[in-house]
């Protein structure tokens, strides 16, 4: 299955206020609408607060690993900048 999720605050300022839980928020949603309204992929999606997991129900092509990818560049100089606040784990088949 191909998907992602997020977890958890970055707690680096006070909440409204928080730049790197903005960032984060901001790849991984915008990652979600480009595959549901521009590539039109079906998507399994459940957000609550802190909380984001989105998977993939089609089948993966080029485009959807094209924003993914993109996506994950960006969560990784977020971490890179920000190593005692991200964490990410990479699972790949």
């Amino acid at each position: 299955m191909v998907g992602f999720s997020v977890t958890g605050h970055a707690n680096t300022a006070p909440h409204g206020q928080d730049i790197v839980c903005a960032g984060i928020s901001a790849l991984t949603q915008t990652a979600v609408l480009g595959l549901d309204r521009q590539l039109k992929k079906k998507i399994h999606l459940k957000i609550a607060s802190g909380n984001l997991k989105m998977n993939l129900l089609d089948k993966p092509d080029a485009l959807t690993n094209a924003v993914l990818e993109t996506m994950l560049i960006g969560l990784t100089e977020i971490g890179n900048l920000n190593p005692q606040s991200v964490r990410i784990l990479e699972r790949r088949r």
